[in-house]
């Protein structure tokens, strides 16, 4: 590791934390970049609830407790990811032993008993939940279908929040979603939140994803949305942040290494909005970049296959990219 490289988390210590996502394989190849270069993680999938809970009568913490005891042994801020999501949310949750649909308060009660009781588990050693993630539709109607919406009811979103506060108050509560700050999807996620608080339900913030592309996003529509929600007197986090060199209609699979034009481009898109992010500084409660090393990277393959994608700060031998210096220059 080159030691004249600064510290990413380091550089921005007056402003934010500076997270990354982790598992046990990142943990082994990777500690040295993450601990050198972030002060925050967020377990990839370990706390999910198909991890955790894969069936009626089985809890799985080991994973996950590994994940957050690395970050407490390196004085890490560790983020919760997530408690309720359409997706990996097992079918058992929401039928009985005979396959057959159960009421929606045998749902709410097993909703509870899980929220309480891994809140629980992990304490004050996660100091904030995403409480629910993607409850949003991208199309014209609201809320995006899913079981829970389908057993519950919109009401689901309203206590997830109400039992993880229950189970530790000490602890701050996240709405998240993609698109949360943009068009008429970050408008419903405004109206959402804002119901939200008129009804006293206990959410302290928005998780802004930031999958971004250098094609179809521009940094500056972050602003007005910035000041939206801190109207609402709620913090953000940007939680997932990546940048794709691909627009996401993209379909070119035949590209073997990113132009040095495109690693400019990305450049150019973390520097302007990390210098919003420095701009409000006093409502971004952290920025968490959605992996380590382009080695690795949940955008390989996604939304095209057999697509490599080069999103991260980092290439794949651990080299800091133009997108590092850019943010770390000012």
């Amino acid at each position: 590791m080159n030691s004249k490289v600064p510290s990413l988390c380091g550089v921005y210590k007056e402003y934010f934390p500076i997270g990354t996502i982790v598992n046990d394989e990142l943990v082994s190849k990777d500690s040295e970049l993450i601990t050198k270069h972030f002060n925050s993680i967020t377990p990839e999938n370990e706390l999910k609830l198909n991890k955790i809970h894969p069936d009626k009568d089985t809890f799985i913490f080991e994973e996950a407790d590994k994940l957050v005891d690395f970050g407490r042994r390196n004085n890490m801020l560790v983020r919760g990811h997530v408690l309720v999501w359409h997706d990996h949310s097992p079918e058992w949750f929401f039928t009985n032993d005979k396959g057959e649909k159960v009421s929606r308060e045998i749902v709410l009660g097993r909703l509870q008993e899980y929220i309480n009781l891994v809140v629980k588990h992990f304490g004050n050693n996660i100091y904030c939940w995403d409480v629910v993630n993607e409850a949003i539709a991208d199309d014209n109607t609201f809320y995006r279908p899913s079981k829970w919406l389908e057993t519950i009811g919109e009401e689901f979103i309203e206590k997830a929040f109400i039992f993880a506060h229950e189970a530790n108050p000490d602890i701050k509560l996240y709405y998240n979603d993609y698109n949360a700050e943009m068009g008429e999807k970050g408008d419903k996620v405004y109206s959402l939140i804002k119901g939200l608080l008129s009804r006293d339900v206990p959410v302290h913030g928005v998780g802004i994803q930031g999958h971004y592309d250098i094609v179809f996003h521009k940094p500056e529509a972050l602003k007005s949305m910035i000041e939206r929600y801190a109207d609402l007197g709620i913090k953000l986090q940007i939680t997932e942040m990546d940048v794709s060199v691909f627009g996401f209609d993209d379909r070119n699979n035949t590209l073997q290494r990113p132009t040095t034009e495109l690693l400019e481009r990305q450049a150019e898109f973390y520097e302007k909005a990390f210098e919003i992010f420095r701009e409000y500084k006093s409502v971004i409660e952290g920025v968490t970049i959605w992996g380590v090393t382009d080695r690795y990277t949940w955008k390989d393959d996604f939304p095209v296959n057999g697509r490599k994608d080069w999103p991260l700060l980092f290439d794949e031998s651990g080299e800091p990219k133009a997108a590092f210096n850019s943010i770390v220059s000012f």
